[in-house]
């Protein structure tokens, strides 16, 4: 056997490696507002979140990624294969072992700031300090800052909102099912947009603004009131607000799928990306801004996401969901409201952003809704503390994995 036909083997398992480590960190994301709300359990979170992203990866994953993850390191790095091929394998094991550590510790961190990082350390050992775009970094440096606190402020504002049109009334219930359509309108309006702008496939589809914003609204309001008939139908009167509470539960798991769907067609790059430049150089003995990504790559990586979730994404979620402030199925879904929202306004407005710190972020503007006594700041403390740790971190050991390789190959 080879020695690039090695290292292909070896790619494949920390390839596999890094999507395990994204199920078991990111899941939290898209299921821990859910599970700490009692909306589902543990084992259905699990499930629910496996097939979504796997059917994510596949079939709204890109079938295109770009070599340098982020624009954070200048392309001429690339010129040499060989170099490519070990840059390539040193950032999936500096990213990979930053979020196994992570996961360890339960404490949420960001994917792509692991590769960002990785990557970062490739490139100067490359190419020297001069080869990484210090703007770009200093965009991830301010996404620490943007997400959680759009996030925050959003679910704030979005249960005060529920609290004053719902929960604060005599009948809580009725209150829940008559302003429904307006909520679930408003959920599914952003999941459109966010389906339409930010998966791979949306982008593909590349619709007109104006389509896009009258599909949306033509979708919300049509489901909107769907709903609405449903809940109508199949919910039992429950004057108290147990019963309002009930509502926003289907609508909350509506809204936890959709940010497991958006997971795997968004994230599975993260593992994939740096795994497709190796199988590339490998079959081709060459290297591009841009590698095509094989539909077996994305089912590989959803495959691999979805075991890390099954195995080990109990550890984050249990962080997000209960250790952070106590969550009800109207705070919840203002948590997921708030996430996806505050991704899709940002990168709209071409603002850094992370799914991970905006799901932090919304669980603290809910917890802070209820008073500064509802919010463990001892825990937001030490998850702020390792997203400072993520890109340094990743970054040497990234440099690290690259000396070792580069005297070994």
């Amino acid at each position: 056997m080879s020695l690039q036909y090695s290292i292909l083997i070896i790619g494949y398992i920390f390839g596999f490696y890094m999507a395990w480590n994204i199920g078991a960190n990111d899941v939290a994301n898209s299921m821990a507002s859910a599970v700490g709300a009692k909306a589902i359990t543990i084992k259905q979170a699990v499930f629910i979140a496996g097939i979504l992203n796997i059917v994510g990866a596949v079939f709204l994953g890109s079938h295109v990624t770009n070599t340098i993850r982020k624009g954070i390191v200048s392309t001429q790095v690339l010129n040499d294969p060989h170099l490519a091929l070990i840059g390539a394998f040193s950032a999936l094991i500096a990213a990979a072992l930053w979020v196994s550590f992570a996961t360890w510790k339960s404490l949420p961190v960001s994917t792509t700031h692991s590769i960002v990082g990785a990557m970062i350390g490739f490139g100067i050992m490359a190419g020297g300090f001069s080869v990484i775009n210090w703007g770009t970094l200093g965009g991830v440096v301010l996404s620490w800052i943007i997400s959680p606190v759009f996030s925050m402020i959003i679910a704030f504002l979005m249960l005060k909102i529920i609290l004053r049109l719902i929960l604060s009334h005599p009948d809580p219930f009725t209150r829940a099912l008559r302003f429904s359509p307006y909520f679930i309108g408003l959920a599914l309006f952003v999941v459109v947009l966010s389906f339409l702008f930010k998966t791979p496939l949306g982008k593909q589809l590349s619709l007109p603004p104006a389509i896009t914003l009258i599909l949306a609204v033509l979708l919300a309001g049509t489901f909107g009131y769907l709903a609405m008939l449903l809940l109508r139908r199949f919910l039992m009167r429950d004057e108290n607000a147990e019963g309002a509470e009930e509502v926003f539960r289907k609508i909350q798991i509506g809204t936890s799928c959709y940010v497991a769907l958006a997971q795997g067609a968004n994230d599975v790059a993260n593992a994939i990306g740096p795994l497709a430049v190796i199988y590339f150089i490998v079959k081709t003995g060459s290297i591009g801004a841009q590698v095509p990504v094989p539909i077996f790559l994305l089912l590989f990586g959803g495959v691999g996401i979805a075991c890390g979730i099954s195995m080990a994404g109990y550890r984050v979620m249990d962080t997000l969901g209960h250790k952070i402030t106590t969550l009800s199925n109207t705070r919840g879904f203002s948590v997921d409201f708030a996430a996806a929202t505050t991704v899709l306004i940002a990168s709209k407005l071409g603002l850094p952003v992370s799914t991970t710190h905006a799901a932090v972020g919304g669980v603290m503007g809910v917890g802070l809704a209820r008073g500064l006594e509802a919010v463990n700041f001892t825990i937001i403390f030490r998850i702020m503390l390792y997203w400072v740790l993520t890109v340094p971190a990743a970054a040497i050991t990234s440099m690290i994995a690259f000396t070792i390789l580069q005297f070994i190959l």
